[in-house]
């Protein structure tokens, strides 16, 4: 395991690693990269605020950041945490957005920041103009996603990869059962298995929209009343752009209950450690006591190193 630490300088040096812990999130968070070391001349071999660390195994990339904070103890033991680039898309301003794609206007926002883009994935359908007003870049980065989301059932995610941003549909960051997968005879030490109606289950959807020609507000409404029996009513309320036309908004309204109308399913799992897996991928689970066999999206993924052994802890969900 290699971690170098650049403070543009002119001069790259290592230290030795006791251990680190890598987190990436899917939605809305950078990845951060979390070490300990060992340096007994901290004032000759500085950590500087902002400098370049890459952490390496062989020919693998692991992470590229730049550093936040860092700390040393008497003992010599120095530690630091590092985000990944997307750490910038928590800068706030107003951000006027017209009618693109997500990929247009990630783009866009990510030029405004300075940011490395790298490979931005074409999602195709164009979401209306956006105005907001001392919000993060993530804020604006996810209104756009979750509305190409809704209106075509695809998912993307935006993600660093070791220094350059990336915009990919899930189904391309499939990780194949043939190369890797996650089982109770497969790398897997526990598990938490958890099935839910409670945080993004909705079965009836109302959408309005005010028509300022006639001063009314007008409702669009789609719902499941089978899953209504069962579960209490669970609805969702959005008010939608006066600009939409009658077609778009019911379409929308029937994208949104395929949607939302289910349950959600996820596995907290603790396991041997891959290099390849982070939050936004797609592993194949195979736990036949749960009946299990299908793949599943990482929603969050931690990647804890210690003197050579690596494991990761993981939260994921069916989508």
């Amino acid at each position: 395991m290699e971690i170098l630490i650049d403070n543009r300088k002119g001069e790259v040096f290592e230290m030795p690693v006791k251990s680190f812990d890598w987190k990436s999130e899917r939605i809305g968070k950078a990845s951060v990269f979390e070490a300990q070391l060992y340096n007994d001349k901290p004032l000759e071999f500085p950590i500087e605020s902002g400098a370049v660390i890459r952490a390496t195994e062989g020919n693998i990339k692991i992470f590229y950041g730049f550093a936040f904070e860092d700390g040393v103890k008497k003992s010599g033991d120095m530690s630091f945490k590092a985000y990944d680039q997307l750490r910038y898309m928590k800068n706030q301003d107003t951000y006027v957005i017209p009618s693109l794609t997500a990929t247009a206007a990630i783009k866009r926002i990510s030029n405004m920041l300075n940011l490395k883009v790298g490979t931005f994935e074409e999602t195709g359908y164009v979401v209306p103009g956006i105005v907001e007003d001392d919000k993060e870049a993530f804020d604006v980065v996810s209104k756009f996603l979750d509305a190409t989301l809704i209106a075509t059932n695809r998912n993307y995610i935006l993600f660093d990869n070791f220094g350059t941003l990336e915009l990919k549909n899930i189904y391309n960051l499939v990780i194949p059962a043939d190369d890797f997968y996650i089982g109770e005879d497969s790398l897997l030490f526990d598990y938490d298995y958890t099935k839910s109606i409670d945080k993004e289950t909705y079965n009836r959807v109302k959408f309005v929209r005010d028509n300022k020609d006639t001063g009314k507000r007008e409702t669009f409404i789609a719902q499941d009343s089978a899953n209504i029996a069962k579960w209490g009513l669970l609805q969702q309320f959005r008010k939608v752009d006066e600009n939409m036309t009658n077609a778009q908004i019911k379409d929308l309204v029937e994208r949104s209950i395929k949607v939302l109308n289910k349950e959600t399913k996820t596995l907290e799992l603790s396991c041997l450690g891959n290099w390849k897996v982070r939050a936004g991928r797609m592993i194949y689970l195979y736990i036949e006591k749960l009946g299990i066999k299908e793949y599943f999206m990482v929603d969050e993924c931690t990647h804890k190193w210690q003197e050579g052994i690596h494991t990761m802890e993981l939260k994921v969900k069916v989508i």
